[in-house]
């Protein structure tokens, strides 16, 4: 027994492998069943043996750089002793969160800013309406970040993003190669 093996394991680290648990349930290597399953045993683990044994019979995740065969989407999932880079996953994650959010941003203070002219004009303090639009809206949004960032949206939303880019960049190098001709 490794000496790692009978360590506490943190919520992190169950989280880290609930994510390899779903990318095998998306690859096919689990059904329905087994990974519910094994879901309730990760959250239950108290330490690394009990999370690793739930991974020993599934291949690695291998980075798409590092790997010889076509990534699948949203599978750049690791556990704390995986050896990749994160950074390009942050800076996806903020990209995704800034599209999120920035709407709200932007009509909260104007809102806010209505309101203050009304109070302003009436010389009088109004009720405070605009936490009625900031409220549901602003808790609608923290739902929305919760389940998105765990279910891999960023990810999912830049490999999109990528694929249309690629598909751009066909288009016009497929034009660049075809030019028009004129009678």
């Amino acid at each position: 027994m490794d000496g790692r093996d009978g360590m506490r394991a943190a919520d992190s680290d169950r989280a880290a492998v609930a994510d390899r648990l779903r990318v095998a349930l998306d690859e096919g290597r689990l059904d329905l069943h087994e990974y519910d399953e094994r879901l309730q045993r990760a959250y239950a683990a108290r330490t690394y043996a009990d999370l690793e044994a739930l991974l020993t019979d599934l291949p690695p995740v291998t980075p798409a750089q590092r790997s010889g065969l076509a990534p699948a989407a949203g599978s750049a999932v690791s556990l704390p002793g995986d050896q990749f880079d994160q950074a390009p996953t942050r800076g996806v994650a903020a990209r995704w969160l800034a599209e999120v959010w920035f709407p709200y941003l932007q009509v909260i203070p104007i809102v806010v800013a209505i309101w203050a002219v009304t109070s302003l004009l009436s010389q009088d303090l109004l009720y405070f309406w605009p936490g009625w639009v900031a409220g549901p809206w602003g808790a609608v949004l923290v739902v929305r970040t919760v389940t998105g960032l765990a279910g891999g949206e960023p990810q999912r939303q830049a490999v999109k993003r990528q694929r249309r880019r690629e598909r751009k960049q066909a288009k016009r190098a497929a034009k660049s190669d075809n030019p028009p001709t004129t009678p």
